[in-house]
């Protein structure tokens, strides 16, 4: 059995491979943006370490996002949805919950395979 971490650090990694299956940590954008902008932020650290992991977004099985407030869902949603229309859409939820930090207005979870 074959464990391999990306970005690992003192807490957490940022991805882990294991058995084919690519688990990435939430990410969050910079803090104080706006949803849309941290949104974006998100999406292209998840293309990076999916990159970096040997997938795509392409081989994304599931995604968990969390927002700090539902009134951003819509704002999250264009940004969220102008870039998965690229791919077959992966199972999603979403969810209101309290960030690590205030700044935080969104956090996005992945699952996929390995390419």
């Amino acid at each position: 059995m074959s464990i391999t971490r990306i970005e690992a650090g003192p807490r957490a990694s940022q991805a882990v491979i294991h058995n084919g299956t690519v688990y990435l940590a939430g990410q969050v954008g910079t803090p104080g943006d706006d949803v849309a902008t941290q949104t974006r932020t998100i999406l292209q650290n998840i293309e990076r370490l999916l990159e970096a992991a040997g997938s795509s977004k392409n081989h994304i099985l599931s995604a968990m996002v969390w927002l700090a407030d539902m009134a951003d869902f819509e704002a999250m949603n264009t940004v969220w949805d102008a870039w998965v229309a690229q791919i077959d859409p992966p199972t999603r939820a979403t969810g209101e919950s309290r960030l690590a930090a205030p700044e935080y207005r969104v956090e996005i979870m992945i699952v996929a395979a390995t390419a």
